[in-house]
């Protein structure tokens, strides 16, 4: 029995084809050609016309169309931002009824936070269900339970006294699986009015991406609003999906577009290619989602996640944002305020000491590339004077340079000259952990000749690196330096900044430097 041929709407492919030309003349223009892309999106989207099926799919096309207004003052919002609230209140609430296990409550309820941060119980999910979540939530809701009973049995030897503390604990833990229902509820609520929604792009205009663009269309609960698809150039007129751009594009249309996810599908490029295009500034600034490429394979570290039907999995951040930012930041200006107090004897000595060698000026300010490219005037102590500005930004090493004296040599061995970088820190042009900020010559020449480099500006640049405590400093391969920042970058905590502070000390003391 042979099936209907699909059919399209006389009048429709040629008016959704001459928008989709439009889009993507407008996508380079000015500021009044972005206002006049996103009239063409609302005439999209309030088209009379039939929608267009594409042919051989049997599928109704799916294109972008308008965002609620309600959602554009809500795009700040996050779930944790409703359910670390509700589940430290439901925590909290046997206060209210006694006061006499306060401290074993408190211990509790950080105990219970914590437990369900690392196990992952405050990212995001794209398929909300208390049903999903309970089992996850009991587990941990036990476990912490136990740990504070064993503490409580060990400081306390009446039994009325435990009984009474883990009467308190049974309670918190049915008011977390209680607010948790109802925080789903709402959150499912929230989404289906369209009151919170966040833009999505989705990667890959094969079939795997058209049936994301419909389900998102079709069911708002997930809580992303399809905004465009971009693929490789080759797949402009052969995708299942319309194109809003190639992946060239993907960095523009984000901000054209106030993207705030990007959801990969099904792209035809390879995976060096897509994690280039991913990485460029505005991209990475996005929240990444994927479907797994082996749709038996299961997300690590907690229970699945899907989209209608294909499952999908949140990908790491892949640079610093968010509260993950706030903590480096915080940590970097605690140390640095505290090492320039410590260490202002130091200071002072080697001032003196390179007065004592070159005279005045013992300062030497050079331009350097900062996060995403952004040059700053790194500052350092003297140890040689460069004959001019173009030997400054363009001689790579002054390791054998006759003109850097016993003292300046010192400095550079035991990396003293770089404490007034400390400065730079307070200021927030560096961190104190990062890639080695680059003159601009060098970045320039680096970026073009390996593909990777230009990823290493995601992030703040550091007074000291994983790179340079894995001996990779003067003469080594630039290839390596970057494998090793974007390995720090992609795998970064507080504990990996704390082990590279250690490593660097020893390396001081030993003498490791230039």
């Amino acid at each position: 029995m042979s099936s209907k041929p699909a059919t399209s709407h006389p009048a429709a492919s040629p008016h959704i084809g001459g928008l989709a030309e439009q889009r993507m003349a407008l996508l380079h223009g000015t500021a009044e050609n972005e206002t006049l892309l996103a009239a063409s999106s609302a005439a999209v989207a309030s088209d009379p016309q039939p929608p267009a099926t594409l042919d051989g799919l049997g599928t109704t096309a799916v294109l972008p169309y308008p965002r609620s207004p309600a959602s554009t003052r809500t795009r700040w919002l996050r779930a944790w931002m409703m359910t670390l609230p509700i589940d430290a209140v439901a925590l909290l609430t046997p206060l209210a009824l006694s006061q006499t296990y306060w401290r074993g409550t408190l211990a509790n309820a950080v105990l219970t936070v914590a437990i369900f941060a690392a196990g992952g119980l405050y990212r995001p999910r794209r398929h909300v269900s208390i049903l999903d979540e309970l089992p996850g939530l009991g587990g941990r809701l036990l476990a912490s339970a136990a740990v504070v009973a064993i503490i409580a049995a060990e400081r306390h030897s009446s039994v009325e006294y435990v009984s009474g503390f883990m009467r308190g604990v049974a309670l918190s833990a049915a008011l977390v699986i209680v607010g948790r229902t109802l925080s789903r509820a709402l959150t499912i609520l929230v989404r289906k009015r369209r009151w919170v929604e966040h833009n999505a792009i989705i990667i890959g205009s094969g079939p795997i991406g058209l049936e994301l663009a419909r389900m998102l269309r079709r069911y708002p609960r997930y809580g992303l609003r399809f905004v465009g698809c971009v693929d490789a150039p080759s797949q402009q007129d052969t995708g299942a999906l319309s194109l809003s751009g190639s992946l060239d594009d993907l960095d523009h249309l984000v901000r054209l577009l106030d993207c705030e996810v990007l959801v990969i599908a099904d792209p035809e490029c390879s995976e060096s290619t897509l994690m280039e295009t991913l990485l460029r500034p505005r991209s990475s600034r996005c929240d990444l989602w994927a479907v797994p490429r082996l749709w038996g394979s299961r997300s690590q570290g907690g229970y699945p996640d899907h989209i209608g039907a294909i499952p999908i999995v949140k990908i790491g951040d892949i640079t610093f944002s968010g509260p993950r930012w706030a903590i480096k930041r915080a940590s970097d200006m605690l140390f640095a305020a505290v090492a320039l107090v410590v260490l202002s004897p130091v200071l002072l000595l080697c001032a003196i000491a390179t007065f004592i060698d070159g005279g005045p000026g013992i300062f030497f300010r050079q331009e350097r590339i900062g996060r995403y490219g952004k040059p700053f005037k790194v500052i350092k102590f003297r140890s040689m004077r460069p004959m001019d500005e173009e030997e400054s930004q363009t001689k790579w090493s002054i390791a054998d340079d006759h003109r850097v004296g016993l003292i300046g040599r010192f400095m550079r061995r035991t990396s003293l000259d770089e404490l007034p970088q400390l400065w730079n820190i307070l200021r927030g042009d560096m961190s104190v952990v990062g890639p080695r900020p680059e003159r601009p010559f060098f970045v320039e020449k680096f970026s073009a000749e390996y593909p990777n480099y230009a990823a290493r500006h995601r992030v703040p640049v550091g007074l000291t690196g994983l790179a340079q405590v894995s001996g990779l400093r003067g003469d080594t391969p630039i290839s390596d330096r970057a494998r090793f920042d974007n390995y720090y970058i992609e795998n970064w905590s507080l504990w990996l900044d704390i082990k590279v502070v250690l490593r660097t000390v020893a390396e001081v003391f030993r003498g490791g430097g230039r």
